[in-house]
């Protein structure tokens, strides 16, 4: 059986971008990890990765809150580092 360690690895995608997909999709985070994986693959799914934290650091921000929004940049610029495509 995977585990989420297992399937987490497999989507090749960090914890905090599973996050902001499921955040954005409002998906459970298993659903997230696949459509990542999913996104990772296709022509135009970076950037749309890119577009969905980006997306939800617009509704953090106009939430006011500071602490995710934050989080959310720090995941937003580990996810352009490690993919240049998006």
């Amino acid at each position: 059986m995977l585990t989420r360690e297992d399937c987490l690895a497999l989507c090749e995608l960090t914890e905090g971008e599973v996050e902001a997909i499921a955040e954005h999709e409002h998906v459970p985070e298993m659903i997230a990890m696949e459509m990542g994986q999913y996104l990772c693959h296709t022509t135009d799914g970076e950037a749309r990765i890119k577009r969905m934290i980006v997306d939800d650091i617009q509704t953090s921000r106009s939430s006011g809150n500071i602490a995710h929004t934050a989080k959310l940049v720090s995941v937003l610029r580990h996810f352009v580092e490690h993919h240049p495509n998006s």
